[in-house]
């Protein structure tokens, strides 16, 4: 037999492949079945490889924009403010999930001043004055024992149950009628907290998190429409669009009902308890610690009890819920007729989370660094020994100093003016918490200025490559003074962008 050459026709792939003889109609039509849908797949991996060649390519011109800063700082609020002005839709879609946050929230804050008034006995008077300043003069040394690089911060103050169980007042008819009105609100808000877990394993799909501080819940990129899979009976949600405000009353979560339902029948003992002489006195003197987004829902609990409640985009800006890991929003931003895809990063703060940043690092074109200046009174959730502005500033130290970064636009949000301004006003001094403030006037600008320069000396001390720091005074739950400033960073960026690409 001849050996077949290269140029043969005898090509013995060919002939391998070739069907038997034998083969039926029923055969060949499988196997030509079979060919074309391999065929078709193969079809398929070239254009999905083609696609993904051209968006390798497009997103050599796209920015990568990390929101970076510690748990509670705002970054996720300010993604939400990038997300209503450039994606609006979205927010529309995600509406109805957002009401199982702020009923959360609700629940969790009511939680948390009832615990508080059970270890003050449901009563306080003004011999308790005598404990409100801190005492222990702590210099700033962490757990780990490393030092404080900038600002010296004293220590959460003692609320021990023996430091107030010598008043001289217990069993007055003051004291008396406070307990047995606090009680009984707290008998019949206990369904209405028991809530609390069942809400808690709906956001975070029963995944708990060591370590989670006063949240107690994490949520992943992704929750919102996981949350309303699980109203729907974990059916797939197919077309979120469907799901926006328009439909939030359709969608019968038999959780969120039940608890709307108690909100609704509780909301005057929450108005109630929030009035309460003793819980004013709490806050007052600072036994009783509200986050912001706590008083705002109290506030506004006959609004948010309504059995017809849909969140306002207020509501949705001011609902807190803590991030795990990092979730990743895409924007098309048009700057001067031209579209950009910006590619924005909002990544959990929690110590434990941040070297989940790294990987991100490498190619960044901006980064906006958020520092809550109203937290010079507040210690971490997983060091309550570490003042959070101190934490910020060490922060801010490595991010200035990474030398994946050192080409990263750079810009520093000095977020929560507004709650400075508050606390200033109702007396709070810096000094008792940052020793190194001084004598200095205990008003706004010098506070917030003082401030500004520490930040600045961190910058100063970590700029080998003369970077521009640019700085803004910012309250991100304020849409419009927020979007003006995301207009001038959306600028500089874009000229930092054109600049690094040598397009001017």
């Amino acid at each position: 037999m001849r050996t077949p050459s290269i140029y043969s026709q005898d090509d013995p792939l060919s002939e391998a492949l070739k069907p038997p003889e034998s083969e039926t109609e029923s055969e060949r039509r499988a196997r030509l079945e079979q060919e074309a849908e391999a065929k078709r797949v193969s079809e398929q991996i070239d254009e999905e490889l083609r696609l993904e060649r051209e968006d390798m390519k497009k997103k050599k011109g796209d920015v990568k924009l990390l929101l970076l800063g510690q748990a509670e700082s705002g970054k996720s609020t300010l993604q939400r403010q990038f997300q209503l002005m450039y994606k609006p839709h979205t927010l529309e879609q995600e509406r109805a999930s957002w009401r199982t946050v702020i009923y959360f929230n609700v629940v969790r804050s009511i939680k948390h001043i009832l615990s508080t008034l059970e270890s003050w006995d449901d009563y306080i008077d003004d011999s308790d004055m005598a404990f409100d300043s801190p005492t222990s003069k702590y210099m700033g040394a962490s757990r780990s024992g490393t030092s404080s690089p900038v600002l010296m911060p004293l220590p959460p103050e003692d609320n021990s149950a023996h430091s107030r169980s010598a008043s001289p007042f217990q069993g007055t008819a003051p004291a008396t009628a406070s307990r047995s009105t606090i009680a009984s609100l707290r008998r019949r808000l206990s369904p209405l907290i028991s809530a609390d877990t069942a809400l808690a394993d709906r956001l975070s799909g029963g995944i708990t998190v060591s370590g989670s501080g006063k949240g107690g819940v994490f949520v992943r990129s992704g929750w919102q429409a996981r949350t309303i899979e699980n109203a729907l009976g974990r059916r797939r949600v197919r077309n979120s669009s469907e799901y926006g405000v328009k439909k939030a009353e359709e969608i019968q979560d038999a959780l969120v009902q039940d608890v709307s339902h108690m909100l609704d029948a509780s909301k005057d003992d929450i108005r109630e308890l929030w009035a309460h002489p003793t819980v004013k006195g709490l806050i007052a003197k600072r036994r009783l610690k509200l986050d912001e987004w706590s008083e705002f829902f109290l506030r506004h609990i006959t609004r948010v009890a309504a059995s017809d409640y849909i969140p306002s985009t207020d509501d949705i800006l001011h609902a807190r819920i803590q991030t795990m890991g990092v979730a990743e929003h895409v924007f098309d931003v048009n700057i001067h007729g031209k579209s950009v895809s910006w590619h924005l990063f909002d990544v959990g703060g929690a110590r434990g989370q941040r070297h989940t940043w790294v990987p991100y690092f490498d190619d960044a074109n901006a980064i906006i660094f958020v520092a809550p200046v109203s937290a010079f009174d507040q210690y971490l959730e997983e060091d309550p020994r570490t003042n959070r502005i101190d934490d910020s500033l060490q922060l801010f130290t490595q991010i200035c100093s990474s030398p994946l970064l050192k080409n990263a636009h750079l810009v520093l949000f000095l977020n929560k003016t507004d709650l400075l301004r508050t606390k200033l006003d109702n007396g709070l001094k810096v000094k008792k918490y940052i020793t190194s403030f001084g004598e200095r006037n205990n008003d706004y600008e010098t506070v917030v200025q003082y401030f500004r320069a520490h930040f600045l000396q961190v910058h100063r001390r970590n700029n080998e490559n003369r970077r521009v720091l640019y700085t803004h005074f910012t309250s991100v739950v304020d849409t419009k003074a927020t979007q003006r400033i995301i207009g001038n960073v959306r600028d500089s960026i874009f000229r930092g962008y054109l600049q690094s690409a040598a397009l001017v």
